[in-house]
């Protein structure tokens, strides 16, 4: 998007502001099910600002405009942010303001803010509200239908059930296991907003959201009743037809307002305050609110043995994709004109020609020299990079398959690598290594683990400012919690490694305007040894995909070191060996032979 363009669009948002008498509106990255991933309709604030990263906020007042986001995004922002007269606000540096508190350094007492409800958690809204001087705010002002006159309807494509063998549970045992949880928080009703929970309880799956398969909805449950908010259209008769079988009504989407509103008072609610907007809390006002981590949540984290095994065996078909994919550019590389699009393309079509694959899990990121310093980057038609000359290659993608999740990074040489190139990615591999090997008590959270995989690089004054991992779904949103790695995410009961919770294992390293270094594999959370001081856990490794020793110094690694990336190349050598032939297989043979 051109700079004019945001600054006439910018200027629209003003002129309806003052209409309003409003003094400052917030954009956050949200939808009405607080998702991460965005139908287009709702992605208001890259409409509004042009920066299109997937986490971040938009403030403007009536004569400035800022945005938050992570160092993640740092470098795009400021490129897309470029001309606008909207200031980038790098969040997390120190002396950056957080967003609240810039807002009230701008206004004076009483100036009126819109937030708009369907955009923000209660618990959200809670931490927008404190703090000095006080501010009204307006949640229920529309600013952007006047502006936006060719705002994207809301997605209309078809539900699709998700079956045996690769649904291990089944609709009724998640709707009893749920009900347990409501007996245990004396609650006579739960509403779910989030998506992923909603496909997971009820085994459905859509593609309402580009590479999470789930669909717009909301889902309300008693002890005795299930009701589905879906577009009707949605669904087929046959679906729902077995729907109602196991007890759930549907109902149109645009019904929950006045559903909820007619609920008897005095009933207690459950909800999650991270997990449901202002406006439907609106709604609740004549019930008892018991507010409580959604218990879909710890549900589907912790994968069952079952699903386990699906994922297994995922992970070779993708190894396979990859080593196909990988095999295919060592023998072009030089051969012809390759760019991150064409990496993007072929990679996707590797995958594609694998069983059970859906679609991609994200959107790929093959960032090629300078381009890798910035975490996020999306190489696009107009701005991309050719595979010439001499660097690293870093590529991050995934797929979505019937039977499972992949997020996977790899760092490739191109050419010749710099001493300091093989340098630092050796350093990040011996944090991912480190990480891997990781035994810790029952009850350890991921933020106590973090350390591990920082400390290779924190040794040498070296860190990155994202997480080191974050949990993935089972054929769902490839970003799932409540788990996480990252010494900066709240330890909370909730957020304690389980058995069965599958997470990402990325630590990288960054020099902008050179190169990005990540390394990334999946690991399953599963039972370690018990002793006289109790259970431990430990880490099983799920990524199946050959680590590119090129980019490796490998004098640097420890013993121990070298025998853990020795022991996982005779793994991935020994279960993908089956699935190949020709070229690909030479490439494994190769790639995987002991250092």
């Amino acid at each position: 998007m051109s700079a004019t363009l945001i600054e006439r669009r910018i200027a629209a948002l003003r002129e309806q502001m003052q209409f309003q008498s409003i003094a400052a509106s917030v954009w956050l990255s949200a939808d009405p099910h607080l998702s991460e991933y965005l139908p287009e309709r709702w992605q208001l604030r890259a409409w509004l600002s042009g920066f299109t990263g997937s986490a971040g906020s938009l403030i403007v007042t009536l004569d400035a405009a800022a945005v938050w986001t992570d160092s993640r995004y740092w470098e795009q922002a400021q490129a897309q942010l470029s001309g606008t007269g909207i200031v980038l606000m790098c969040a997390g540096k120190q002396g950056v303001p957080e967003p609240a508190d810039w807002l009230r350094r701008q206004l004076p007492v009483g100036g009126r803010v819109a937030l708009d409800g369907r955009m923000v958690a209660m618990q959200a809204w809670e931490q927008w509200q404190e703090g000095e001087p006080e501010l009204e705010w307006v949640v229920d002002s529309d600013l952007i239908s006047p502006i936006w006159a060719d705002r994207p309807a809301d997605p209309q494509q078809a539900v699709y059930e998700h079956v045996a063998p690769y649904a291990c549970r089944t609709r009724a045992e998640n709707l009893q296991s749920l009900r347990e949880q409501m007996q245990r928080h004396t609650a006579d009703w739960h509403l779910v907003s989030a998506l992923d929970d909603i496909a997971f309880l009820l085994n459905l799956r859509g593609s309402d959201v580009s590479y999470n398969p789930v669909f717009l909805s909301f889902l309300l449950v008693s002890q005795q009743h299930a009701y589905l908010f879906i577009d009707l259209d949605k669904v087929s008769s046959q679906i729902k037809a077995r729907l109602l079988a196991d007890g759930i009504e549907l109902y149109a989407y645009t019904d929950l307002s006045a559903f909820l509103q007619a609920l008897p008072a005095g009933l207690s609610m459950l909800l999650d305050p991270a997990r449901t907007t202002v406006h439907v809390a609106r709604q609740l006002q004549h019930l008892k609110l018991v507010e409580q981590l959604n218990p879909s949540q710890l549900m589907k984290a912790c994968k069952t043995p079952a699903e386990l095994q699906q994922v297994r065996a995922v992970m070779e078909q993708d190894g396979a994709a990859l080593c196909e994919f990988f095999a295919w550019l060592d023998n072009h590389l030089g051969q012809g004109e390759i760019s991150e699009l064409t990496v993007d393309e072929y990679l996707t079509a590797a995958r594609a020609r694998r069983p059970g694959f859906v679609s991609p899990s994200f959107g790929t990121i093959a960032a090629y020299q300078a381009n890798g310093a910035m975490p996020h980057y999306q190489a696009t038609v107009d701005a991309h990079s050719r595979l010439e000359g001499n660097g690293l290659l870093l590529i991050d993608s995934g797929g979505q398959y019937l039977g499972g999740t992949t997020d996977i990074t790899r760092m490739i040489a191109v050419g010749h690598l710099s001493e300091q190139e093989k340098s630092d990615c050796t350093v990040v591999l011996q944090g991912m290594i480190a990480m891997s090997l990781a035994t810790f008590p029952s009850g350890v959270s991921g933020a106590h683990l973090d350390v591990l995989a920082r400390q290779p690089l924190w040794r040498l004054g070296l860190d990155y400012g994202h997480g080191t991992g974050h949990g993935v779904g089972y054929f769902m949103n490839v970003h799932e919690g409540p788990q996480s790695l990252s010494w900066r995410a709240r330890v909370t009961p909730n957020a304690v490694l389980r058995v069965g919770m599958i997470t990402s294992n990325e630590p990288g390293l960054y020099r902008p305007g050179k190169w990005g270094i990540r390394i990334e594999n999946l690991l399953a959370c599963v039972p370690g040894p018990q002793t006289e001081f109790g259970e431990f856990l430990q880490f099983e490794t799920l990524t199946l995909c050959p680590i590119d020793t090129r980019c490796i110094d490998a004098s640097l690694l420890a013993l121990h070191e070298r025998e853990w990336l020795n022991q996982y190349h005779a793994q991935v050598r020994q279960r993908l060996q089956p699935l190949l032939d020709g070229k690909a297989l030479d490439w494994l043979i190769e790639r995987t032979a002991p250092i």
